[in-house]
């Protein structure tokens, strides 16, 4: 039993350790958080991979000057890393759950105002790259967003610690508790969050505040047909037929933020985690992290001897064989020869290296710079890249650039090209559509719709 339990915990955890681990890369966070405290919010926008849909000069001549200053001030409040630490994910590869509008802030007026943050349709996903915008109720813009109205199951306006830096010290009082024992309605939801029951009418009752209505039952979502009616009184019982016209408790109230359950785990370190997450879950003073030393040598078994081989000038090579010997082997494996067992560790670090995930995950999670880092520090910065794994990941990720610019446009693909099996050969993508019959998809990653 207790062997159980030991590995549903790392299954529930491994999920977020990941993510963490690249989601928001720390050079992200740096940049951000130094071009907020400058005051340039839209430079830390743009550290943190945020498209600003609107400009206030627009805002002040369609709503007026007063609601322009707010949407300012809070611009100027809205840690955009911080923001995407806390935007909801998705498994397995913890990416962000496409095709969203999560409301940030409300602005009350003769025509409500919302500022909100969209992530792109899956087709058109691209570095996960996201869009902050204003909505009216009137036409979202250019670019075809499947949901443009705000979401009332993702909402952050009431939870604006999660994006507002100057408020991220809620977090402590507002992620719930330790696990508790024998209490009712506790369980692990999806991803492995753990419901926050001790805060469940606590936040119903900041929800029903917001919306202008008296006391009175909320609906809590816990899954795919999973629901549960809390009442007045802090009591939940399932829910019987329809609710869709109660009010809804919002993710962010009904789940305990993971870095809670990774922190008290064990799981995951403080310095680990964003800093202003850090400092309201795990206050007081840590060692700064040391930066990760450069790749050095790598050992391989040669004919009988352990060779070398490291990057000089910028090159991957073998440092125990003369230029000469390197020419004739490299002659001969033209030829079809058997190279070197050195040239053999070259060429699969330049095809396939064991670093590969490491740079597919930080392409995904839209770190370019970072897995261009991992590529140096392994092949040097002179390095032509070979027919491989890795080339196909580094050309795959640059040609989604095309998708995520025809969304931005204001263009779409067809329904055929959305749904149809992809293609990931970086022959596609260099010669176009193959001959042989059969659908294909137009970009490089399929499209995936997660269960909602």
């Amino acid at each position: 039993m207790l062997t159980h339990t030991a590995n549903e915990d790392d299954s529930r955890f491994s999920f977020w350790r990941r993510v963490r681990e690249y989601a928001v890369p720390p050079s992200m966070i740096e940049t951000a958080t130094a071009r907020r405290l400058a005051g340039d919010w839209a430079g830390a926008c743009a550290a943190a991979n945020v498209e600003v849909d609107f400009r206030l000069r627009d805002v002040a001549h369609a709503h007026g000057h007063a609601l322009a200053e707010r949407v300012r001030e809070d611009l100027r409040r809205l840690a955009p890393d911080l923001l995407r630490w806390h935007l909801p994910r998705t498994a397995p590869a913890g990416l962000l759950r496409a095709g969203l509008t999560v409301p940030l802030a409300r602005y009350p007026g003769e025509r409500p105002v919302h500022l909100v943050v969209r992530t792109p349709p899956a087709w058109a996903e691209y570095g996960q790259r996201i869009g902050l915008a204003l909505w009216d109720g009137s036409d979202p813009g250019p670019a075809p967003h499947p949901h443009p109205r705000p979401s009332r199951r993702y909402r952050l306006d009431l939870h604006r610690h999660l994006w507002d830096a100057g408020r991220s010290g809620e977090l402590a009082a507002r992620a719930g508790s330790l696990p508790p024992t024998g209490a009712p309605h506790t369980g692990v939801g999806p991803h492995g969050l753990r419901r926050a029951v001790d805060r469940w009418a606590a936040e119903a009752e900041l929800l029903l505040h917001a919306e202008g209505l008296p006391p009175g039952p909320v609906a809590v979502r816990l899954g795919r047909g999973e629901r549960l009616v809390l009442g007045p009184d802090g009591h939940a019982e399932a829910a019987v037929g329809d609710v869709r016209a109660l009010p809804l408790l919002p993710d962010a109230a009904t789940w305990v933020p993971p870095d809670l359950d990774l922190l008290h785990s064990g799981k995951l370190d403080a310095d680990r985690l964003h800093p202003l997450v850090a400092a309201a879950l795990a206050p007081g003073p840590r060692p700064r992290q040391e930066d990760r030393p450069p790749a050095g040598q790598r050992l391989v078994e040669c004919r009988g001897a352990r060779h070398r081989i490291a990057v000089v000038d910028g090159v991957l090579t073998a440092l125990d064989h003369d230029p000469e010997q390197l020419r004739r082997e490299e002659l001969l494996a033209a030829l079809s020869g058997t190279p070197l067992p050195c040239l053999r560790a070259i060429d699969q670090a330049h095809r396939d290296p064991a670093e590969l995930d490491d740079v597919r995950q930080r392409l995904n999670h839209g770190d370019t710079a970072g897995a261009l880092a991992v590529v140096e520090d392994l092949l040097g910065r002179q390095a032509a890249l070979r027919e491989g794994p890795l080339r196909e990941e580094l050309a795959a990720a640059a040609e989604r650039r095309i998708a995520y610019g025809l969304y931005r446009s204001g263009l779409t693909v067809d329904r055929q090209a959305r749904t149809a099996k992809p293609l990931t050969h970086y022959d596609f993508y260099r010669f176009g559509l193959p001959r042989h019959r059969g659908r294909s998809h137009a970009f490089p990653r399929p499209p995936h719709t997660a269960a909602r």
